[in-house]
């Protein structure tokens, strides 16, 4: 039975066990996810998992009920029906429901490739092999993964959609004396990670920040590599452009007001996902920041209907509790620089023109363990971590140990603040499997650093 005919399957029991009053959707998700780990240098693990979810949401009598199962029998569709009606009947009345999403056709359709959805273990092992080589006998660890994923959507109101998405993402480190590199990369075709380029990279970096120096605690001038921004457009979304949050009055977000400088837009760019959200709404490109100016937050039926908006597509399993999040988050490059002079050495390539241009401050490669320290204004803390350098006259002269920091993220993008944008958004991979950050560099006027990581 194909997903779209099961979702079908499972109205049609809603039906006849709760009425033709009853107000239904049906999801069914299948999940293919395949990892090969390295550590120590060497290949320890290759593993993969395949599931298919069957997601039901009824809402019957003013009450709203969710049950999903894996058993997709006809028993267990049977099963899932059951549960679920019998919960709606003893649950609260759902005050905020906010209705079924109408028939709604998909936008056009992402490329899919069958290569990647279909990868096996020598192919990501290849990959793994070339991060290794590449690397100069250094010490390595990490992971590359290939995903497919598959779907179906149907509800009472006659919204019927289904669609399919592939993926994959490398995440390496090298390290020298204790000291790590990093590197990651992620895309929509396997045959986009190059092992080789990203083992070097996590090389060099660990190579060059040995002998690291300490710096005073202050506000200094930073070159933010895309893995450090993508930690900034996560934690926006997450908290800034929330449709949840914005409507609680927990977030920073005004519309229609110049909050960030000129030279910043934001999307969140659903490419390689599935097409629709756990609402069955259709995905489409959506502009959060343009040109600096606030212009969206990203809403769900439910936050939409509590905000008197619309619906931005942005349901999933966890917007019920933590409200709607974007779902892959998206800096805009700047322009095409002019060749940097500066050799690469740590340097990833799309920050070479920001650094080159930088008169003294510090290079920073990533960002972790980043915490809200106060959610309406975004103000963050957190560590840099896998190396951090200073820069005069546009050169790399000094390791430096890893800084805490607390800064408002919101500050730090403000008008004025950005002297520089990397002409290359790189793909990062985000925490959620199958999604990614597209992050360029940023030459950023001003960073706190509040001292050393291990004081």
């Amino acid at each position: 039975m194909s997903e779209l005919s099961t979702a079908s399957r499972v109205l049609d029991l809603v039906r006849a066990t709760a009425g033709a009053e009853a107000e239904a959707e049906a999801l069914v998700h299948h999940s293919a996810e395949a990892l090969t780990r390295f550590a120590n240098s060497a290949i320890h693990q290759n593993v993969a998992d395949a599931t298919t979810t069957v997601r039901l949401r009824l809402h019957l009598d003013g009450r709203t009920a969710t049950g999903s199962t894996t058993v997709t029998d006809a028993d267990g569709l049977a099963s899932l029906v059951e549960r679920t009606v019998a919960a709606a009947r003893l649950t609260p009345v759902d005050e905020g429901w906010a209705g079924l999403t109408p028939p709604s056709p998909l936008g056009s359709e992402n490329g899919f490739d069958d290569a990647t959805a279909g990868a096996g273990p020598d192919e990501r092992a290849a990959r793994v092999r070339a991060f290794v080589d590449a690397a100069g006998g250094l010490e390595t660890a990490g992971y590359c993964r290939t995903f497919y994923r598959s779907g179906a959507f149907a509800n009472t109101a006659g919204q019927s959609v289904s669609g399919r998405a592939a993926g994959a993402d490398m995440d390496g480190i090298a390290r020298d004396n204790g000291v790590d590199g990093v590197a990651r990369l992620a895309g929509e075709r396997l045959a986009t990670l190059d092992g080789a380029t990203l083992g070097a990279r996590a090389a060099a970096k660990a190579r060059a920040a040995g002998a690291a120096i300490e710096l005073p605690p202050g506000r200094y001038p930073v070159v933010l590599e895309p893995d450090a921004v993508s930690d900034l457009l996560n934690n926006l979304a997450m908290y800034g452009f929330n449709g949840r949050s914005f409507a609680h009055g927990e977030s920073f977000a005004r519309l229609g007001e110049a909050q960030f400088d000129p030279a910043v837009t934001i999307v969140d760019d659903p490419s390689g996902l599935l097409p629709f959200d756990l609402d069955g709404t259709p995905l489409r490109p959506l502009t959060l920041v343009d040109a600096g100016t606030t212009t969206s937050v990203t809403h769900d039926r439910r936050s939409a209907a509590e905000a008197g908006a619309s619906t931005t597509g942005h349901s999933s399993a966890i917007s019920f509790v933590w409200g709607p999040m974007a779902h892959q988050p998206a800096m805009r490059p700047g322009p095409a620089a002019a060749t940097a002079a500066v050799e690469s050495g740590p340097t990833a390539p799309s920050a070479r023109p920001l650094v080159a241009n930088l008169e003294r401050g510090l290079l920073i490669t990533d960002f972790w363990y980043t915490r809200v320290l106060d959610q309406k204004s975004l103000v963050m803390t957190g560590l840099t971590r896998n190396g951090v350098w200073l820069v005069e006259n546009g050169e790399v002269v000094a390791a430096v140990s890893n800084m805490r920091f607390t800064q408002n993220y919101p500050q730090a993008l403000g008008p004025g603040q950005v002297l520089g944008i990397g002409a290359e958004a790189v793909p990062i991979p985000d925490r959620w499997a199958g999604h990614r950050i597209t992050a360029p560099a940023l030459h950023l006027a001003s960073w706190n650093l509040t001292g050393n990581a291990s004081g």
